[in-house]
């Protein structure tokens, strides 16, 4: 299961997001520090069923009528505050939380109503683009101690004839997430010296910002966007490279009524219907919500989500199953499981994914759609419904 990280200073709206995106009970206040230890929950990116194309919809419990909500943990991490790689606030007990993610929700107070620390100040007080480089800084720097506290070791292998400064950098990183790739990628974008111990300290930082911008990646949730002073939203869009307006305490608005009955309503559609009774005051704020949504497309809390995984991470959505002609598994369940994979994966990727043992057992696989066998080297695509044959199966 792929894993985004929520981070962002303190008040900034990580909890009620988390809330939202997951349902889970969780502390929500209006004060730093709500969160003390992460949370770890389980939310959903949105897709399109393969079911669209058939006549009837799968009725799995995560399709609503052809929107596919996919699995995804969700961490939410205790607000960060300047100086957080040194241990500030326990900072690097937060920074260590945000090690085994694939990708990072930025959550930014985009009203400018809290500042720097998270301490709440007049609207449009504070300057949230300043909020956006400092979560980036704070974890290059945080990345950079690890590689500090790490390099004698480096300097000390270096010494061994059979030294491979990449193989050495794997081991060392890969508790952050990197791979051999990544590494690879990263030693080939860097100019550094070929003995580690000629390496400074900006050849440190230098390779800890390339591995971070490699491995964690940052969409910047321009949250609290229904009160954001003009202006606010626009100079967030041009400070980062993928921005979000969004409105956490709206998403989580819209899920209680629609659990409550009130609204008809699935996360990440771009309105509501109200379909229960409703007191004047509560269809007043329902139609504030409204007007962020027609602003920006949605109250942008699944969007941030979906545009994580499929835009940033480059991730597509394949359908394993058993029956070529019916789309199902042994039980008759149609399109029962979905999984993310990076593109270009394979179906011998998906085989992996399913199961090791289907992977290591894996035979040849079918194009469920044109119902006709597929190279191994077959570069799947958004929506592939495939069928894996596997002598494990």
């Amino acid at each position: 299961m792929l894993s985004i990280a929520l981070a962002g200073k303190p008040n900034a709206g990580k909890s009620t997001f988390y809330k939202a995106a997951t349902m889970a009970d969780v502390d929500v206040g209006n004060y730093p520090f709500t969160t003390i230890d992460a949370n770890r929950g389980v939310s959903h990116v949105r897709t399109d069923c393969p079911c669209l194309d058939r006549e009837e919809r799968c009725g799995d419990d995560n399709c609503r009528d052809g929107k596919r909500y996919v699995p995804v943990e969700l961490i939410d991490v205790a607000g960060l505050v300047p100086g957080a790689h040194e241990g500030r606030g326990l900072g690097n007990q937060f920074l260590d939380e945000l090690s085994t993610a694939d990708v990072i929700l930025n959550v930014v107070d985009a009203s400018g109503g809290t500042d720097a620390e998270g301490e709440p100040v007049e609207v449009g007080e504070h300057d949230p683009v300043e909020d956006v480089h400092f979560i980036e800084e704070e974890m290059d720097l945080w990345l950079a101690s690890i590689v500090e506290r790490n390099w004698e070791s480096i300097e000390r292998q270096s010494r061994s004839p059979d030294f491979k400064l990449d193989e050495s950098l794997v081991d060392m990183l890969a508790g952050v997430g990197a791979s051999e790739l990544d590494v690879a990628r990263t030693l080939r974008d860097l100019e550094y010296p070929e003995d580690p111990i000629a390496w400074t300290d900006e050849h440190r930082e230098a390779l800890a910002t390339e591995i971070r911008q490699r491995t964690k990646p940052l969409v910047v949730v321009a949250n609290k966007a229904d009160i954001a002073p003009e202006g606010n939203i626009e100079a967030l869009q041009e400070a980062a490279d993928v921005v979000v307006p969004a409105t956490a305490d709206g998403e989580l608005a819209l899920r209680n009524a629609a659990q409550a009955g009130v609204i008809d309503y699935d996360p990440g559609d771009p309105d509501f219907d109200i379909v229960g009774d409703v007191s004047d005051q509560q269809r007043e704020g329902l139609n504030r919500i409204r007007d962020v949504m027609d602003e920006w497309g949605g109250t942008g809390v699944q969007g941030s989500l979906d545009t994580a995984v499929y835009d940033l991470l480059d991730h597509l959505t394949a359908y394993p199953v058993q029956n070529e002609t019916h789309w199902t598994d042994g039980q008759e369940n149609v399109l029962p499981d979905a999984f993310l994979l990076r593109q270009g994966a394979t179906p011998k990727d998906l085989a992996y994914a399913v199961h090791s043992d289907i992977g290591d057992g894996y035979i040849h696989a079918v194009d469920a759609r044109e119902n006709r066998r597929i190279s191994d080297e077959t570069e799947l695509e958004e929506g592939a419904v495939i069928k894996i044959v596997s002598d494990a199966n």
